[in-house]
């Protein structure tokens, strides 16, 4: 349906290229579906690294969360389709040239394997924990009798998630703001660093904190590269790249970009997290917290911008 819309938008002049297609659910959706991916990324990681005990928040705390984030995730993504009652369809084939295909599959693999692999960590985090049925503690230790083997799967399946949630969008011909291929690895990168930042609100140690305020430093500069590279992509490109790029640089989204984007969500927390590191008095959840901000925001514009990017007629 969105596919018609969009390819029906560009082929006639009479329809409004600015229309909204897409509203709050599917940025949404598409920031958690990085946050989950940035999540089980690094306790896959670091599970496999036999850091467990060393660092327990990212391996065996932070997992807890993500099928729950799922779920809202993908209640959002079932409130923006337009036939709900017929959403299963999508499962009823594989279209390997489709994103939205791959996407689906995708987290109907990841949905069921973030559960497992939360539970397989459940004794580990409630230790006391009274179990009055036997059954359910012998199928906890069949999920860690694979612990390694799901750790693989996850760290795949992560960055195809992470991918996913920008390919979605630049698989979009119709929208030339969307039409670059940079989207899927600053949507990754985006993910990634929105996990460290979740990690690190939820951690209690010094040194977990500092190991991933550290990943995240260089997370939000691969961001900012990735960016900048994009809009250099934009103004070498084509008139409609170039006028796509402007609605950054003197257009409509100029201020809530650079401002709370870039400004918000990533230079003031790259300054927050170097004093950090020289264990100056600054409170690590406030640059993790403007991360998380600046990476939704990240998503809400690249999609509102690209439903207001056209071809010229």
């Amino acid at each position: 349906m969105i596919e018609e819309i969009i390819i029906s938008g560009r082929n006639n002049p009479e329809i409004d290229p600015t229309l909204h297609i897409w509203g709050w659910e599917i940025p949404f959706y598409l920031f958690i579906g990085g946050l989950v991916a940035g999540i089980l990324f690094f306790s896959a990681l670091y599970t496999i690294r036999d850091k467990s005990s060393e660092y327990p928040t990212v391996v065996m705390i932070a997992p807890m969360f993500t099928p729950f984030f799922l779920g809202i995730g993908l209640f959002a993504l079932f409130l923006d389709l337009s036939h709900k009652l017929y959403f299963w369809q999508l499962y009823t084939n594989i279209r390997w040239e489709s994103p939205m295909s791959w996407g689906a599959w995708t987290l109907m693999v990841v949905t069921p394997l973030s559960i497992i692999w939360s539970a397989s960590w459940v004794q580990d985090v409630f230790p006391n924990w009274d179990w009055k049925y036997n059954w359910i503690k012998d199928i906890l230790t069949k999920f860690i009798e694979i612990r390694k083997q799901v750790a693989w799967l996850i760290i795949f399946l992560s960055i195809i998630l992470g991918m996913y949630t920008g390919i979605l969008l630049s698989a979009f011909n119709a929208r030339p703001f969307w039409n670059t291929a940079i989207l899927g690895p600053l949507f990754l990168t985006s993910g990634l660093s929105a996990g460290a930042a979740f990690i690190i609100l939820l951690s209690k140690s010094k040194k977990e904190k500092h190991l991933f305020i550290k990943i995240d430093f260089m997370l939000i500069i691969t961001e900012l590269f990735l960016i900048v590279h994009m809009f250099m992509g934009f103004l070498a490109g084509t008139k409609v790249h170039i006028e796509a790029a402007n609605l950054f640089l003197g257009g409509p989204f100029t201020v809530q970009f650079w401002v709370f984007v870039v400004g918000l969500g990533l230079i003031v927390p790259i300054f927050l997290e170097i004093l950090e590191l020289k264990n100056k008095p600054i409170p690590a959840y406030l640059s993790a917290i403007l991360v998380l901000y600046g990476s939704i925001m990240l998503r809400f514009i690249v999609v509102e911008a690209g439903q207001a990017s056209r071809w010229l007629y």
